[in-house]
């Protein structure tokens, strides 16, 4: 299931700290800025909403990360999540196989950028959209899920990664304050 949450200054920093896991109290700590402090307080704490929901989970998450850097809960090798924040909101997806979710505030893009890093296909449709930020922010959400599925980028070729992905299923929402989108393997991969 995915969760979202837009309310990431409507509780107490310093209380939320006091409630998170040592381990993410300190990575939330190395930010300068108490957006980005709250953002990843937000993010561990709607894994921690996801956790009891879907699976009964009440301790404190501890993670511990795969030889890629994709973080995996210690002692939950049947539970996979994947966390993304943008500018105003967090976002967590927990599942029972691998998962990515990515989540971007839809800003005014560049085409210069967005040729870059979309495939000709990609930018047709950007300039064909009738929203082209949104449209650019949706395709971008999809690469940055598939990449933390995977934990591949292609070898850094981002443009080619949606023409040459694996068997996956995407599942975007649109919010006034951004894209999410969910990928996942259409198959499972042992």
């Amino acid at each position: 299931m995915i969760y979202l949450d837009d309310h990431i200054w409507d509780f107490d920093l310093q209380q939320a700290l006091a409630k998170v896991s040592p381990q993410r109290r300190e990575y939330a700590l190395r930010y300068r800025l108490e957006r980005d402090q709250r953002l990843s307080v937000a993010a561990y704490r709607l894994l921690q909403r996801a956790l009891l929901a879907e699976y009964g989970i009440e301790v404190a998450p501890q993670f511990h990360y795969d030889e890629n850097g994709k973080p995996q809960l210690a002692g939950y090798h049947d539970v996979h999540f994947s966390l993304s924040h943008c500018r105003e909101a967090v976002a967590c997806v927990v599942s029972a196989q691998p998962v990515g979710i990515d989540i971007e505030t839809i800003d005014h893009y560049s085409e210069e950028v967005a040729a870059r890093v979309m495939s000709e296909d990609e930018m047709r449709e950007i300039l064909t959209s009738p929203h082209p930020a949104e449209a650019f922010t949706r395709l971008w959400t999809m690469k940055e899920s598939l990449y933390k599925l995977t934990g591949s980028d292609n070898n850094g070729d981002i443009c080619l990664m949606l023409d040459k992905m694996p068997p996956v299923s995407f599942e975007t929402i649109v919010r006034p304050y951004g894209v999410c989108t969910v990928c996942r393997y259409k198959a499972v991969i042992s």
